[in-house]
C-alpha cells in the first residue's frame, strides 16, 4: 500500500514462540573500561541439563532445523538454524527430563525425541555405511581394470550413488523433525524451585506495607483522566484498544523513570544499549519463546521473516550470536532501553484496564552473559537491584520464588517482584528476574575460552587452547513504564486529587514535586 512514496509493511499475527506473562524482560566494540566484576565466591550450582560438554558423538548430533512451512500468502523465508542440544545427554538422563517436563506442565514429547533420535543413529550408520562402499568402489577404478569389469564397478557407483542420495534426503528430513521435537523440551529447573502452578510460588521476601488512606483512593484511570495523563479515547480511534497517549506531567514521569533507573543500573556496572524493536524470528526462536497454547503474543510483519520485539531480552541476546568471547570480558553486563509491543492475546478483566495491560511500553531490561559457575550469583544480584530500585521508589512489594509450571521454557528459576496496587486493592507484578542457564546460549551460539591452556592435551599452537564452553545467560526487569506509573499515581495520590513524585525522580523531572489537578 501506497503512502507518500512509501510502501507499508502490513502486520500480522504469527504463530510464533510467545514470552511468559511476565515482563522479564547496535553499538560501537566495547572497550574494557565498561566492564565490571565482582569479586566473590560463586556457590556451588547443581548440575544442569544443558550444561554438558559436546563430546564427538553429540557434535555429530547436533541437528540443523530446517525453515518451517508457511502458508502460501506469507512471503518471508526463514533462515535455517540449529540449536545445539546434547542428545546423548537427554537419552542418558530421560527419566529426569520426563520428570522435568511434568514439573514445568511443559507439551515437550520427550518419547517422540528420543525415537527420532535412535531412527536417525541408525541411519546415519547405515549413510556411513554406504559412503565406505562408495570409496572402496573408487578406490577400485583406479587400478588397471578388465573393461567389463570397470563398468561393473561404474554401475555399481551409480547404484551407490543413488541410494546414498535418497538415505540423505531422509536423514536430512528425519534431524529436521528430530531438532524441531527437542526445542520444545525445557530447561531442567534449580532444585530448590516449588512445584506446582502459579498459587505454590513462595514468598522470599516482603518490603513495606500497605498505605493507609483517610480518603476514598482513585485507581490510575480516575487519577489520569482527573490530571490530564492519557487519552485512551483517541488511542483507541488511532490504533485500536490497549494503546494510550501519555500527556503532560506522564510524559515527564515516563522520561524520569528511563534516566533514572538507566543511571542507577549503569553505576553497577552495566553498558547502555538500546536496541533494535524489529528482529528475525528466527532470533526470537533462539531466545526460547515457545509458544504455550494458541495465542500468540508476537506481532510479526507480514511478507518478512521479521518480528516486532516483546522485550529487549531478544535483541540484547542476539548481539553475542554465534561468537566465541573471551573469558576475560565476562561478565558482560547490558541494560537496554526499548519499546516492546505484545498482543496480549486472551487478556481479559478488569486487571487488564487502563495502563496494566498495553499493546506497546517502554522498558529498561538488564541481561547478563557469565560463566555457568558464577549465574547464580548474578540471579541474586540482578534480583537485588530491583529490589533496591523499588524501595528507592517506596513500593510495597513482595519478592516470589516462582513455581515450576509458571516459567517459561527458558528459565531456570525466575523471581517475579509484584508491588501493592490500591486502585486494584492487589498486588500485580512489576518484574522478574530468570536465570536461563545455557538454555538460551545453545541456541544462540554463545560461547567462551579460557585462556589457560587445556591441561589434558600437551600439544603445542591452536590444539592446546581450552575447548569453548556456552555461557549463561540472566535477563531481568530494570523498569516496565506503564506498570510503574500505575503504581507510583495510585500509592502517591493525596486528598485533594494531586500526585507527590517520589523525590529520587524530581531531578529527572524538571524539579517537579507534585502533579496537580489542571485548572478548568
Amino acid at each position: 500500500m501506497g503512502f507518500g512514496g512509501t510502501t507499508l509493511q502490513t502486520l500480522k499475527l504469527a504463530a510464533l514462540p510467545s514470552p511468559s506473562s511476565s515482563f522479564r524482560s547496535v553499538f560501537k566494540p566495547l572497550s574494557k573500561t565498561f566492564l565490571y566484576r565482582h569479586s566473590h565466591t560463586p556457590r556451588p550450582q547443581a548440575p544442569l541439563f544443558f550444561v554438558k560438554g559436546f563430546s564427538v558423538s553429540a557434535v555429530q548430533t547436533t541437528i540443523a532445523t530446517a525453515p518451517k512451512a508457511t502458508s502460501p500468502d506469507e512471503k518471508g523465508v526463514k533462515s535455517q538454524w540449529k540449536a545445539a542440544i546434547d542428545f546423548k545427554w537427554i537419552r542418558e538422563n530421560k527419566d529426569d527430563v520426563a520428570s522435568n517436563i511434568k514439573k514445568r506442565n511443559s507439551n515437550a514429547n520427550l518419547e517422540l525425541v528420543l525415537d527420532l533420535y535412535n531412527q536417525m543413529l541408525n541411519l546415519q550408520k547405515e549413510v556411513e555405511r554406504l559412503r565406505a562402499e562408495r570409496n572402496a568402489v573408487a578406490n577400485k577404478m583406479k587400478g588397471k581394470l578388465e573393461p567389463s569389469e570397470r563398468q561393473k564397478l561404474i554401475e555399481e557407483g551409480k547404484n551407490l550413488k543413488e541410494g546414498l542420495l535418497t538415505l540423505e534426503e531422509d536423514l536430512l528430513k528425519l534431524t529436521d523433525e528430530l531438532q524441531q521435537e527437542a526445542q520444545c523440551i525445557p530447561n531442567m529447573t534449580h532444585p530448590d524451585v516449588p512445584i506446582g502452578g502459579e498459587d505454590s510460588s513462595t514468598v522470599r521476601k516482603t518490603v513495606g506495607s500497605p498505605r493507609e488512606f483517610n480518603f476514598p483512593i482513585k485507581d490510575h484511570l480516575q487519577l489520569g483522566k482527573d490530571l490530564d495523563l492519557f487519552d485512551f479515547d483517541a488511542a483507541a480511534e488511532v490504533s485500536g484498544s490497549k494503546f494510550y497517549y501519555l500527556k503532560n506531567e506522564a510524559v515527564m514521569l515516563e522520561m524520569g523513570l528511563i534516566n533514572w533507573t538507566l543511571l542507577e543500573v549503569m553505576k553497577r556496572g552495566f553498558t547502555p544499549l538500546t536496541t533494535p524493536e524489529i528482529v528475525r524470528s528466527s532470533v526470537v526462536e533462539k531466545c526460547g519463546f515457545q509458544p504455550r497454547g494458541a495465542n500468540t503474543q508476537v506481532y510479526s510483519i507480514e511478507g518478512s521473516d521479521q518480528c516486532l520485539i516483546g522485550t529487549a531480552e531478544i535483541p540484547v541476546g542476539g548481539i553475542h550470536m554465534d561468537s566465541i568471547l573471551s573469558a576475560s570480558v565476562l561478565p558482560l553486563k547490558y541494560v537496554a532501553v526499548s519499546h516492546c509491543f505484545r498482543t496480549e492475546a486472551g487478556a481479559a478483566g478488569s486487571a487488564t484496564r487502563g495502563l496494566y495491560r498495553v499493546h506497546q511500553f517502554s522498558k529498561l531490561e538488564m541481561f547478563i552473559l557469565c560463566r555457568p559457575e558464577e549465574s547464580d550469583f548474578y540471579h541474586e544480584e540482578l534480583i537485588k537491584i530491583e529490589e533496591d530500585l523499588f524501595s528507592s521508589l517506596g513500593l510495597h512489594y513482595k519478592t516470589l520464588d516462582m513455581a515450576s509450571a509458571d516459567l517459561g521454557a527458558p528459565a531456570y528459576r525466575k523471581f517475579d517482584i509484584e508491588a501493592w496496587m490500591p486502585g486494584l486493592a492487589r498486588f500485580g507484578e512489576i518484574s522478574s528476574a530468570s536465570n536461563c542457564t545455557d538454555y538460551q546460549s545453545r541456541r544462540l551460539g554463545i560461547r567462551y575460552r579460557s585462556s589457560e591452556p587445556a591441561s589434558t592435551n600437551p600439544k603445542k599452537g591452536k590444539g592446546n587452547l581450552s575447548p569453548p564452553q556456552f555461557v549463561h545467560t540472566l535477563n531481568a526487569t530494570a523498569c516496565a513504564v506503564p506498570r510503574m506509573i500505575v503504581c507510583l499515581l495510585e500509592n502517591n495520590q493525596q486528598e485533594d486529587g494531586s500526585v507527590v513524585i517520589p523525590e529520587p525522580l524530581r531531578p529527572f523531572m524538571g524539579g517537579i514535586e507534585l502533579i496537580q489537578p489542571k485548572s478548568r
